[in-house]
């Protein structure tokens, strides 16, 4: 259904073309001038305006250079009884869409809406793919299906498919590498915005001010290098979803403005006061634990529950040992696939050696490994032998809190990548053991370490500037 404005200071012609559009199942509003029309633009999304040439207040073609300054794609259609050559071609210039002369027929109305209505959609398309190009590598390696039968993959499925059908805020929690995002994207495939546009950022991956700006968008001029006019994620997102990834990284001013989404479904643009309304369906993703990051007041709590709506716990692998075979075929599959070879078949023995380890990565090192299988076995068959060199040994449990060091013959330079938790240890520390090994092992090498973790380079220097902050890792690092 599209969203729809007429333009027009006479009531009669205003309210027959409105009539007559919203018999085709188009949601439209109308207004009896250009300053009118502008309110009711800046406040919601609209896919095409219908405006008269002439009026009291303002021309269209006035009217047609203000909408411009808040909206470079928004197709117009002008309506007029003076149709002239000069001024059709001084509208095209501008950038109207269409002009009709009346009087017109129903038909062709319907016809200029519709063609402007098509191409307005295909350039926010185009819009939105150019955004989500952006974080492509974020997403390439990310799968699009929930995969296994075990039974913590079973009762997830379950919760995930209740979610869907809603379209409450949706906060989902685990450790790293248990598959958020691909939770994220599953709720939005399988649910009624499943035909509008899924966005997604990584909150800790930029800094504050460039997030706002991705969030938000900015006006022409707003800062330095804002040469033109920008929509931000929220706005491109509207009637489908933005995915939050990381959310517990994100600064308090971006939390406060964030809070007041969720309460309002309204937003400014960065250099703007006018506040924007907007339908996204809004989901967070988080591997910190936020009731103790509340707690510590680095994440407030009113954001918190406006978030915690519609909570997800995803499993980590460890309690999924069931499905490691089929993930391990789907992702051999998704390799021969995209390298056009044969699919490479798994050694039992292999099999059970899999099912052994207890995964600290999750199903990205479970990616990770089956990926490197592929590539690097000569034979046609996935051996023990081959796999067992990259499951790491398990490292010893420190206690909480403590001091991690770096040293030559600390963990025989090997990375940690198998923690075994007692309970004596959080998340956190878990998280901190792997990555400081991991450094270790890459001999100090950031970019190597956060590939090897699966995270980016700027999301591991916040994490261990934040642990030195503490003392809680050698400034070594």
């Amino acid at each position: 259904m599209s969203r729809l404005l007429v333009v027009d200071d006479k009531e009669m012609m205003r309210d027959s073309v409105a009539t007559m559009l919203a018999r085709k199942g188009h949601s439209v509003v109308v207004a009896t001038g250009a300053e009118q029309a502008l309110e009711k633009i800046a406040q919601r999304p609209l896919d095409c305006v219908i405006t008269d040439l002439q009026m009291p207040d303002r021309s269209g073609l006035e009217l047609l250079q203000e909408i411009r300054r808040q909206d470079e794609q928004l197709p117009v259609v002008f309506m007029t009884a003076f149709g002239t050559v000069e001024t059709a071609v001084a509208a095209m210039k501008q950038g109207a869409f269409d002009f009709l002369t009346k009087p017109f027929s129903g038909d062709e109305l319907l016809v200029a809406v519709h063609r402007a209505v098509d191409h307005g959609r295909l350039v926010r398309e185009n819009q939105i793919l150019k955004v989500a190009a952006g974080s492509a590598g974020q997403a390439a390696g990310v799968s699009h299906t929930m995969i296994g039968g075990s039974p913590a993959m079973r009762r997830l499925k379950s919760r995930l498919a209740r979610i869907a059908d809603s379209h409450g805020t949706v906060l989902i929690s685990g450790e790293s590498g248990t598959g958020k995002e691909v939770a994220a994207r599953w709720i939005h495939r399988n649910s009624p915005r499943a035909d509008a546009a899924f966005l997604a950022i990584n909150c800790a991956a930029l800094s504050t001010s460039l997030l706002e700006s991705e969030l938000f968008g900015h006006e022409k001029g707003a800062f330095t290098g804002a040469d033109r006019l920008r929509k931000g994620r929220f706005e491109l997102a509207d009637r489908g979803t933005l995915l939050l990834d990381e959310i517990s990284e994100v600064s308090p001013s971006v939390q406060a403005k964030l809070l007041r989404v969720l309460q309002e479904r309204a937003f400014e643009r960065v250099g703007s006061s006018t506040s924007r309304t907007i339908d996204v369906r809004i989901i967070s993703t988080s591997n910190r634990d936020l009731p103790a990051e509340v707690a510590r007041g680095t994440f407030r709590q009113d954001l918190y529950f406006r978030l915690n709506v519609l909570p997800v716990m995803m499993p980590p692998l460890r309690q999924m040992i069931e499905d490691i075979g089929e993930l391990m075929r789907h992702f051999l599959q998704q390799v021969a696939d995209r390298e056009g070879k044969p699919v490479k078949t798994i050694e039992p023995e292999a099999l059970e050696l899999m099912r052994r380890y207890p995964w600290p990565g999750n199903v990205r090192e479970l990616q990770n490994v089956c990926e490197r299988a592929a590539v690097l076995t000569t034979a046609g068959v996935v051996k023990a032998s081959l796999i067992e060199p990259w499951l790491h040994p398990q490292m010893e449990v420190r206690q909480p809190g403590a001091m991690i060091e770096v040293g030559p013959d600390s963990l025989s330079g090997r990375p940690c990548a198998g923690v075994i938790c007692d309970g004596s240890l959080t998340l956190e520390d878990v998280e901190r053991e792997a990555i400081v090994a991991t450094l270790q092992h890459n001999h100090g090498h950031r970019q190597r370490s956060a590939a090897a973790l699966g995270i980016g380079v700027r999301t591991l220097g916040l994490k261990l500037r934040k642990w030195k902050d503490q003392h809680l890792v050698s400034e070594k690092l």
